[in-house]
């Protein structure tokens, strides 16, 4: 693991970092903050997932968290969204391929030789960062994310039951097996396998079954992709038909950008908090 970049910020450290991955058989590029209360032990970690186009770096300059994390003694870890890199499959179009990972481990060529993004956001990256950075109270997680990403966040804790003590998303794709972009991804992903492709449908886990004890989610009332892409009142439903906590929130006037992101974080951020104790 090779750092990039360090730089104080809130009387912590906002680090970026590098490293080759197993799971994608790439390099593969995240950043990471540790709050100032982590020189004087452990703290929880929030791990953040970005939507369609980003990379780590979207939310590291855009996303207005550190100040939130230094004032509730969070750790915040943000990824990248697909493996990079020469021989690293891709398609014309901004919604697969490169930047368009979908949180998937992929079964279909060319995608299943690099695109294995489950793996590496819910057991490779944990665990090396868990090695690495004595300062993460790996007992105390937990997750949000952005579009692609709050479909990301959704999924993996929904299907990791007791990892996470909190979940939350802005703008999720929450049910993608009904929805255009997630149709498109997981038709090249999964060659269309409607097996897999429910294992990384939100609503559909949770009327298979899947739960988690509470959910946060914020959505632009001014969202372009609101009624075709994220479908927010499919969560909403699938919550109240399973007794699922939720609090779904339709911000008036804002959009799909960071500008709605990062106008949200701090009030995700201290909602984390409270649940990670």
């Amino acid at each position: 693991m090779k750092v990039v970049s360090e730089v104080r910020s809130h009387g912590g450290r906002q680090l970026v970092l590098t490293h080759d991955s197993a799971a994608t058989a790439t390099g593969m590029t995240f950043s990471l903050f540790l709050p100032p209360q982590a020189e004087q032990g452990r703290v929880p970690l929030v791990t953040y997932l970005s939507g369609l186009t980003c990379t780590h770096a979207n939310v590291t300059a855009k996303g207005e968290y550190r100040a939130a994390c230094a004032a509730h003694g969070l750790a915040f870890l943000a990824p990248d969204t697909s493996p990079r890199g020469e021989g690293v499959a891709d398609e014309e179009g901004w919604d697969i391929g490169l930047g368009a990972g979908f949180y998937v481990d992929a079964t279909e060529a060319p995608w299943s030789s690099h695109y294995r993004m489950w793996s590496y956001v819910t057991e490779e990256l944990p665990a090396l960062v868990a090695t690495e950075f004595a300062e993460l109270d790996m007992d105390r997680q937990a997750i949000t994310g952005h579009s692609m990403g709050g479909h990301g966040a959704l999924t993996v804790a929904l299907r990791h039951p007791g990892r996470f003590r909190s979940c939350s998303a802005f703008a999720p794709i929450v049910a993608p097996t009904r929805v255009p972009w997630g149709q498109k991804a997981f038709d090249r992903y999964f060659g269309g396998d409607p097996d897999l492709s429910r294992r990384h449908d939100a609503v559909a886990l949770i009327g298979d079954g899947a739960r988690v004890d509470h959910l946060l989610v914020d959505v632009g009332g001014s969202d372009p992709f609101l009624d075709k892409e994220l479908r927010p009142e499919l969560l909403v439903e699938a919550c109240e038909q399973s007794g699922i906590p939720a609090t779904v929130r339709v911000q008036k006037g804002y959009d799909h950008s960071y500008f709605f992101v990062s106008s949200f974080l701090g009030e995700h951020l201290a909602w984390h908090a409270a649940h990670l104790g």
